[in-house]
């Protein structure tokens, strides 16, 4: 008999194995149900009950398949699925779980469009391919990740966005970029340098920063005298040009074709290769320098479609960005509250953005491919560290390892408090000063997890980083006087969906799911940690008894309030999910959702 030969494994996909697989799929299959029974999407059946379990069975749109899986239904209807519980039967035949028939089994029901369909069956792919990819891969357990260091944390993370089913579609990279430049495959890697014609290019700088000094630090002088003088070579003057970082596969995909006239007539020339490395942050375009860590993050554009957007960086925004970042950097600094939390913002501090002629004939309005060439830079976290400090990525509090054991309940243990202490002191770091901006500056952010980072001492956050501001900052009250370059972050809402910013992006897009992780595995209840964010919520008000107004105006122990619903939102257009300058008039909306706080509007129950 002859011996049969192994297969040939491509070294892209040598994380696709069928047990690894199939791993992958329950778990996503697990995150499908609970985030789309969460936003109304689906109507499970209920069965028995087995103490606070529930048995649940839902069908597909023809009834030929069927699920079955028990849950548990916790504030903010978010539903506990346990993983191993959940069972397909097709024509009363057990088979494997799939997230992809799943998705394709539920599309009537799901309401996915024939022209969405196909893009969204690519991010499923997409994400169940990065999620294979870290299950496969020899990851640091929960345990080992409390004493790693900021980097380390920032590519364990496994899950990306905590709501979006579809949340890791990166369509446009191929097998090679994604070992290259996913944040998980933690692979350094050199941007690319290229000099811009200034007839083009528009260059914003903070008030304290000059280009000349900018450049020095990010290049130091040796390799900026070198590419000034490749400038020369070429038959240009060097002071006609500023130079600009892009990401290699930006380069490679999109600028030296699309741009390939602007190459030719020399309105751009490239330079080479950074002698810095980088690592790709959670956001995917922002980066990292490993080679001298103290310098400023790099952001880029990447013209790639990732959760409802093509994720490149306007030239219009970059053209206020630094004078935005400004704006809300001295507010935050010269607010005692903010202060005593030790609450900061990470500023974007310089930004270039870069116009194509033909694009801009040819489009008028601002997309995608009035996108694809911008870049700013943003202050280093590590420069704002004191003595024993150490930095993580606030996602990491929802992290999960392979074995599912959750990295909150690994910190909480080794900090030696109990898990109210802990939470308090996580409050009072993260959630008050997002109170005080909201009630004391009509200033919101997006407030997630991976724009937030936390400073870290004996494994409790002491106080937050905040980034990503000029894209994400708004002012909610008209009358504030900003800036004319500023305009555009006056952000006109009604009065009733003011508080959604924080019920809707704090609450439901992170407080809901770290809630479920306590209670599951901290032996903290989810009831409990939302009676510890009404301590806090009560605090901070007594603390400030001249906002009372404010605070019954936008009342954040309203018995309910409007579920604006994210998977929704991809659903409906997954290639351009919201339109940016006026994103409040594209939510979608399925009923209400019931207030965890309510139950706490009074501050005597809490001493009950």
């Amino acid at each position: 008999m002859t011996a049969r030969l192994p297969l040939p494994i491509h070294p892209a996909n040598s994380h696709l194995q069928p047990a690894i697989w199939a791993k992958v799929n329950r778990l996503l299959v697990r995150k499908a149900l609970s985030e789309f029974a969460h936003e109304s999407l689906l109507q499970a059946e209920p069965i028995t009950r087995e103490g606070a379990w529930q048995n649940f069975k839902l069908h597909s749109d023809d009834k030929r398949a069927v699920y079955l899986f028990k849950a548990q239904i916790l504030a903010l209807n978010h539903w506990h699925i346990d993983a191993d519980s959940i069972q397909r039967h097709y024509e009363g035949v057990a088979s494997e779980l799939d997230a992809l028939t799943l998705i394709i089994e539920l599309r009537e029901t799901l309401n996915l469009k024939k022209e969405i369909i196909p893009v969204y069956l690519d991010e499923i792919s997409s994400t169940l391919y990065g999620s294979a990819y870290k299950h496969h891969r020899n990851s640091p357990s929960a345990h080992e990740l409390i004493n790693a260091d900021f980097q380390q944390i920032e590519t364990a993370m496994t899950e990306g966005h905590p709501c979006f089913v579809a949340n890791n579609g990166r369509i446009g990279f191929d097998a090679t970029d994604y070992p290259q430049y996913a944040p998980e495959a933690a692979t350094p890697f050199s941007i690319i340098w290229l000099a811009v014609h200034k007839q083009r290019a528009t260059l914003s700088l903070s008030s304290e920063l000059d280009y000349q000094t900018l450049i020095t630090e990010e290049l130091g002088a040796a390799t900026l005298a070198a590419y000034q003088q490749q400038i020369a070579t070429a038959g240009v003057d060097p002071d006609h040009y500023w130079l600009m970082p892009a990401h290699p596969w930006q380069w490679k995909n999109k600028l030296s074709m699309s741009f390939a006239a602007e190459i030719a007539n020399q309105q751009i020339i490239y330079l080479g290769a950074s002698q810095d490395q980088y690592l790709a942050q959670q956001s995917i375009r922002t980066f990292f320098n490993i080679s001298q860590p103290h310098k400023r993050y790099v952001k880029t554009a990447l013209s790639i479609l990732n959760m409802g957007f093509m994720r490149g960086l306007s030239p219009y925004y970059m053209l206020a960005t630094p004078a935005i970042n400004d704006w809300v950097a001295e507010l935050v600094h010269h607010d005692d509250y903010l202060a005593s939390k030790g609450f900061r913002i990470l500023r974007e501090v310089a930004a270039i953005g870069y116009r194509n002629p033909y694009y801009e004939a040819a489009i008028t309005e601002n997309n995608a491919y009035k996108k694809m060439f911008s870049a700013l830079w943003r202050e280093c976290p590590l420069t704002q560290l004191q003595a024993g400090e150490k930095l993580m990525s606030m996602t990491a509090l929802l992290h999960l390892d392979n074995d599912g054991h959750a990295l909150l309940a690994e910190l909480i243990s080794a900090s030696g408090l109990t898990p109210q202490r802990w939470i308090a002191s996580y409050l009072d770091a993260y959630f008050a000063p997002l109170l005080h901006c909201f009630y004391q500056h009509d200033l919101i952010f997006m407030p997630h997890g991976e724009n937030l980072i936390m400073v870290m001492d004996a494994h409790r956050p002491v106080r937050v980083l905040m980034k990503d501001i000029a894209e994400e900052v708004g002012i909610l009250n008209p009358e504030v006087a900003l800036p004319e370059i500023m305009q555009r972050v006056s952000t006109h809402i009604p009065n009733e969906m003011k508080t959604l910013c924080l019920f809707i992006d704090v609450f439901d897009g992170y407080f809901r799911h770290l809630a479920a992780i306590l209670h599951t595995q901290c032996d903290f209840s989810a009831d409990a940690f939302w009676q510890e964010v009404a301590r806090c919520t009560h605090r901070y008000q007594a603390e400030h008894p001249a906002l009372t107004a404010q605070f019954e105006r936008y009342d954040l122990f309203a018995a309910d309030f409007s579920h604006s619903c994210l998977n929704r939102l991809q659903i409906a257009n997954n290639q351009h999910m919201l339109n940016l300058e006026d994103p409040a008039s594209g939510l979608q909306f399925a009923g209400r959702l019931s207030n965890p706080l309510a139950a706490w509007a009074d501050p005597a129950r809490l001493d009950q």
